[in-house]
């Protein structure tokens, strides 16, 4: 038996002694990250008193489903106000990540297949801006905004959002594997143009990673909780985070039954995430069909 069999054979074992354990693991680590999205649709089931005294404990379901309940009041409290605050979300998320992503698409095509001068110098400035924290970036971009007269206007929110430094870096990465030269000089042959060429050849062999910053992009953009806090001070305009936040200290600071909020807070956090969820359940066969593509090739 040579000695390359026999440590095929032994991988084999010991990967099979593995495989349990591994297994082990991931399911740990599974119930750790559902954990907290367990908790939240327990507690969306709760009526303010059951939050706090329910006999169940705070991680079992009350003798009182109050879900619906919940549900009704959280649409109509102060005007349907969550409504107004959901829809912005949506609003500044769907536009931030389109035209966001579009940006980056092009970008980092840009750096992956074309050679210009300050290439370099460009690309290493954009990993440095990868580095630097948004919320470091907060008050210089107010005090830019207030400059030229955007501050509480949906383009405060919009404008920052739609600048991703980490999006540019991942399609150029993407692009300079997913799409061969050849392909592009093959276009060109054919008489297609620079911008035929990416729209026709380039884009369709992105299309992973195309959704995979969109996502990225939207759920930056939705999750975004110090921007608008920041720069928006209309309550009309405030995304469902901030306005979330606002009913907190509501109830933190409450004197009165009727300004305590507590189960609404939770039930409109649980609503807040259902079209992330959505989005990333009805989008995952793109990033299969990416990693397939690369896996082939």
């Amino acid at each position: 038996m040579s000695v390359a069999t026999r440590s095929s054979r032994s991988s084999v074992r010991w990967a099979e002694r593995a495989r349990p354990g591994s297994h082990a693991f991931l399911v740990i680590l599974a119930l750790y990250f559902l954990f907290p999205f367990y908790w939240l649709i327990v507690a969306s089931t709760k009526t303010l008193s059951g939050l706090f005294d329910g006999s169940a404990g705070p991680l079992w379901f009350d003798d009182t489903f109050a879900l619906f309940d919940n549900l009704a009041q959280l649409f109509t409290y102060k005007g349907g106000v969550f409504w107004n605050w959901i829809g912005n979300s949506f609003f500044y998320a769907f536009t931030a990540g389109v035209v966001g992503t579009a940006i980056c698409v092009a970008a980092g095509y840009g750096f992956a297949k074309y050679r210009f001068a300050g290439r370099r110098i460009a690309f290493a400035l954009l990993l440095g801006a990868v580095m630097v924290p948004m919320t470091a970036l907060v008050i210089p971009t107010f005090v830019m905004l207030r400059g030229v007269e955007l501050t509480d206007t949906p383009w405060a929110v919009i404008l920052p959002s739609m600048l991703n430094p980490f999006g540019v870096y991942l399609m150029r990465v993407f692009a300079q594997d997913a799409i061969p030269d050849e392909l592009l000089e093959a276009a060109r042959m054919d008489g297609s143009g620079e911008l035929r060429a990416f729209v026709q050849v380039g884009v369709p062999l992105l299309r992973p990673g195309i959704v995979t910053v969109l996502l990225l992009s939207i759920v930056s953009t939705w999750n975004n909780y110090f921007l608008p806090l920041t720069v928006l001070t209309s309550t009309k305009l405030l995304p469902v985070t901030v306005g979330l936040q606002q009913w907190q200290t509501q109830s933190r600071s409450a004197t009165g039954s009727s300004d305590i909020v507590w189960n609404l807070v939770t039930v409109g956090s649980l609503v807040s995430i259902i079209p992330l969820v959505i989005a990333f359940l009805a989008l995952q066969r793109y990033w299969r069909g990416g990693l397939s593509i690369g896996a082939v090739r």
